[in-house]
């Protein structure tokens, strides 16, 4: 099974880029799962629904299942680790944030004011730029050279799916 990590900042385009790309990752026969990290907090329940009133009443965890779907809530954050381990039948886990975490990476970039990320996160296999960018050579240039590793931009993501079916 593949781990493959997705970073940058907020309104990065990680969750617009993951859902182009699970499509062709699929079209090649790859079964996919994805972990979203949330760093502020989710609400996945609605209030007047079953597993709202068992959470309400204090519940720590609760399953649903039906035909086709199951569904699993914990009222504890758990590691990555754990979450990719709940995942090992899949051929492919896409991973959105997460950033210091230990897996290869494409890292997403808004602007050039994003580069600093570059110095924060480990295994980075791709850089995933803003069209707009591409008017900036010279930043992009410092991009490549400073790494030598694939650089993309968000619209590539027939290049984008061949490198993650590479790694």
């Amino acid at each position: 099974m593949k781990v493959i990590q997705f970073c940058g900042y907020k309104n990065s385009g990680k969750t617009t880029l993951i859902a182009a790309l699970i499509p062709q990752l699929k079209r090649q026969g790859m079964r996919i799962a994805v972990i979203k990290h949330d760093g502020h907090g989710f609400d996945m329940d609605r209030e007047g629904t079953d597993t709202y009133r068992f959470r309400e009443a204090g519940a720590e965890g609760i399953a649903i299942a039906s035909p086709g779907r199951t569904a699993i809530l914990r009222e504890t954050e758990l590691e990555l680790d754990t979450l990719i381990h709940m995942y090992t039948d899949y051929d492919m886990v896409l991973v959105e944030g997460y950033k210091r975490m230990p897996y290869p990476k494409l890292v997403l970039l808004r602007g050039m004011e994003d580069r600093g990320l570059l110095d924060q996160v480990e295994e980075i296999r791709g850089v995933v730029v803003n069209p707009s960018m591409l008017k900036e050579p010279s930043g992009l240039q410092e991009i490549r050279h400073r790494l030598a590793v694939p650089l993309f931009t968000w619209n590539e993501t027939e290049l984008i799916a061949t490198l993650i079916l590479s790694l």
